[in-house]
């Protein structure tokens, strides 16, 4: 496994200590390209916000006996749009988790893990979840009548935001050890995201469907706990300065 080491890095400007004083001094005698201040940037972003319309739109549902049947009843005469948008995010979600854990299993393949880190079969195992997760979550949506397969507005902002975790997985640069930090960060979405949807499903009088979450929520507590501990040992080991670097076949 690749490891953190003392190199030369040279993007800090203490590195170059007469350079860096001309540079400053540059900076500070040349004016701006455009004029304009931080109050002026943040009141076009302000403007663009006003004026911008949404991410999208909850469809209408596949099947209008569908949504009856499952929701009880519409609410004002409209399907459960806000609790098909929060079905839609976290089956995005899962969606990527499942990629995540996908990447991470190439890495352990490249690079092996390390004294108390996580094995192919740990991984395989929360990889599996997920998907499982997602095939959940695709039936409840469908019990509502909708169309798993339609980004809703929710689905596309998580999609946003977790595309920077799945970019640190897939890195080559950034070692397996570094890479569990990506999945620290989606597991800790996970098990909020699932305890809110899980309020929003009973809030909604499904009570079934929220029960079934429930399980769901379980797994992911299950995961945070596994990668929690999994840095910590990293983490120890790097510590202490000792090897860490187990093959594949010997982490396996």
């Amino acid at each position: 496994m690749k490891q953190i080491t003392i190199g030369t890095n040279t993007t800090g400007i203490a590195t170059s200590p007469i350079d860096s004083k001309e540079l400053i001094e540059f900076a500070q005698a040349i004016p701006p390209s455009s004029p304009g201040s931080e109050a002026d940037a943040a009141a076009v972003r302000g403007e663009y916000a006003r004026e911008s319309g949404t991410v999208g739109s909850v469809p209408p549902p596949v099947s209008l006996k569908g949504v009856v049947k499952a929701a009880g009843e519409l609410i004002q005469g409209r399907p459960p749009a806000l609790l098909i948008d929060k079905l839609g995010e976290r089956l995005q979600f899962e969606r990527s988790g499942t990629r995540l854990y996908e990447a991470l299993i190439a890495k352990y393949d490249a690079e092996g893990s390390f004294e108390g880190g996580p094995t192919r079969a740990d991984l395989e195992a929360i990889r599996d979840d997920e998907l499982r997760h997602f095939a959940l979550l695709k039936r409840a949506i469908e019990r509502l009548g909708a169309d798993p397969t339609a980004m809703t507005p929710s689905a596309d902002m998580i999609g946003l935001a977790s595309a920077g975790v799945l970019s640190v997985a897939v890195e080559p640069r950034i070692n397996f050890g570094q890479s569990l930090q990506a999945l620290l960060v989606a597991e800790l979405t996970d098990n909020d995201s699932w305890r809110m949807l899980i309020d929003l499903a009973t809030a909604y009088g499904q009570d079934e469907m929220a029960a079934e979450f429930r399980v769901a929520e379980q797994h992911e507590m299950r995961h945070l706990e596994l990668v929690r501990g999994w840095l910590s040992c990293k983490l120890a080991l790097d510590a202490r300065g000792e090897p860490t670097t187990t093959t594949p076949q010997q982490a396996a």
